[in-house]
Parts: structure tokens; C-alpha cells; sequence
């Protein structure tokens, strides 16, 4: 029979475990919260991406029709085409990734 000493001490060796157990558990938890984090970010960062290069392209048109137009309602004009080609170059390849 096991005596009271090694019992104690199996009781403790369970509590050790136990505990251990609930600490990676937590562990495994903000790990799986820290990925969704980045994963959240890296969406965040990838939108605002192509905000920015939506917004380049926009100023890349707005120079590209003050240089060609000399007077403000064709460089207007111009613009408005031009931003309809990109809108349709957009569909496009949104189309082709599909």
C-alpha cells in the first residue's frame, strides 16, 4: 500500500499537472487570437494598399490631363475618360481572377 507521503506528493504532481495543462491551454488561446490579430491586419494593410493606389492612379490621371488639356473643362473631359477606362480595366481583371 502507498503510503501517505507518496500519496501527497501524487496529489501534488496532479495539481502541477493540472495547472500546466490550464496555462497552455491559455497559451494555445492567445496564440489563436494573436493569428486572427495579424490576419485582420494584414486584410487592414492590403486594403489600404489599394486605397492608396487607387488614390496614386487618380492623381497620375489629374497630372496626365493638366499636361495634354490646356483649358480646365477638357482636362474635365479627359479625366472622365480616362477614369471610365480604369473602371473598366478594373472590371476586367476582376473578372479574370474570378
Amino acid at each position: 500500500m502507498a503510503s501517505s507521503q507518496q500519496l501527497a506528493q501524487l496529489d501534488r504532481l496532479e495539481r502541477q499537472v493540472t495547472t500546466l495543462v490550464a496555462a497552455y491551454q491559455q497559451v494555445r488561446e492567445e496564440l489563436a487570437d494573436a493569428h486572427t490579430t495579424i490576419q485582420q491586419l494584414q486584410a487592414e494593410l492590403r486594403d489600404r494598399d489599394k486605397q492608396l493606389r487607387e488614390h496614386q492612379n487618380q492623381e497620375n490621371i489629374v497630372k496626365l490631363a493638366n499636361t495634354i488639356a490646356g483649358e480646365p473643362a477638357t482636362a474635365t473631359e479627359l479625366k472622365q475618360r480616362l477614369n471610365e477606362y480604369i473602371r473598366e480595366l478594373d472590371k476586367c481583371l476582376a473578372y479574370l481572377r474570378e
